[in-house]
């Protein structure tokens, strides 16, 4: 017996004028111009070459313990805020939260510098309805199933969509962020909260060192080195977690399980089951399965901060193993 998946279906498209009516949730438009190109490039490129910078500088002056222990709180802020906020809340609907901590997820994935959550939240709605297929805005079997179309279409799917000028339209994939005030101030503060995120290591760092050189070290490591090891994890999901990694559960695309993700990023990389039922706040369901974005979830579930979670059940998981793997097991 086959069970179709719980997919996040697209939202029902406002009416022509309801649209018109509904405000704008991010400071460019549906459409990136050259001015949005060239400033995502800067976002994208600056950290990057700090990344590839990190191991000479590493080996040469050495990272201090205040550097790493400000990249790794920094990383995994943005991390969580991320995956539970902008995916498995405001995407998915996991769980319902609190207005407070509505707010705060809104700012904490905004601080992983991954753009404005209404449109983060636009994008990822677009790729579940149509994921590896067409209309998917980064699946990497866009060109083929040739090793040279799947190469193409890993960078693709990594971060070249990114710069595509069609873009998802928010108004028809996430207009109830859209109508939420507090969300779409959030959204268009995008820049305010990049700044915040990209000044508090150096800011820390240079007053527990009090130098110019311990803030711009907290800068390097903290800030770009950080911002673009977490770039590149999130994409990764994009990339690598739909070309390879094993399939134990039903889902209509090729999403897979890569345990070498698991930890950057916070659980993420159990992406089979998350295609296979989109809405549940665990994404690793199977023993060993480290998911620390659901124990962050059961954290606010018990402080009474968030209700109504969606976990998963034995039976729900049954429900969507493929038939060969639940006989072996």
């Amino acid at each position: 017996m086959t069970t179709q998946p719980d997919v996040i279906t697209e939202p029902r498209d406002p009416a022509p004028a309801a649209q018109q009516a509904l405000p704008s949730a991010t400071l460019g438009a549906d459409s990136k111009g050259s001015v949005e190109q060239i400033t995502l490039a800067l976002f994208i490129g600056v950290p990057f070459v700090a990344l590839v910078a990190a191991i000479p500088i590493a080996w040469g002056w050495g990272m201090s313990w205040l550097d790493l222990g400000l990249m790794v709180f920094m990383y995994f802020l943005g991390c969580h805020g991320i995956t539970v906020g902008f995916h498995r809340y405001f995407t998915h609907g996991s769980f319902k939260a609190k207005r407070p901590l509505r707010v705060a997820l809104a700012i904490a994935g905004s601080m992983a510098v991954e753009g404005p959550v209404v449109r983060w939240v636009a994008d990822h709605r677009r790729h579940h309805k149509f994921s590896d297929a067409e209309g998917d805005p980064h699946s990497p079997w866009r060109y083929g199933e040739t090793v040279p179309a799947l190469l193409k279409g890993l960078w693709w799917a990594h971060m070249g969509w990114m710069f595509d000028e069609e873009q998802t339209p928010q108004h028809k994939y996430a207009p109830d962020l859209i109508k939420d005030p507090a969300i779409r101030m959030v959204s268009r503060q995008f820049v305010l909260w990049t700044t915040v995120s990209l000044l508090i290591p150096p800011l820390v760092g240079g007053l527990v060192t009090m130098s110019w050189w311990g803030a711009a070290s907290a800068f390097f490591w903290g800030s770009l080195v950080r911002v673009a090891l977490l770039h590149h994890v999130t994409w990764s999901i994009n990339s690598i977690c739909h070309a390879v990694g094993k399939r134990p559960f039903r889902s209509r695309d090729r999403s897979g399980n890569v345990w070498w993700l698991a930890v950057l990023s916070c659980g993420e990389s159990w992406h089979n089951l998350h295609h296979a039922d989109p809405t549940c706040a665990r994404h690793g369901v199977m023993r060993g399965q480290i998911d620390s974005s659901a124990r962050i979830i059961r954290w606010f579930e018990k402080l009474g901060w968030a209700s109504d979670v969606r976990w998963p059940t034995a039976e729900r998981i049954a429900s969507r193993r493929k038939e060969d793997v639940a006989e072996a097991a």
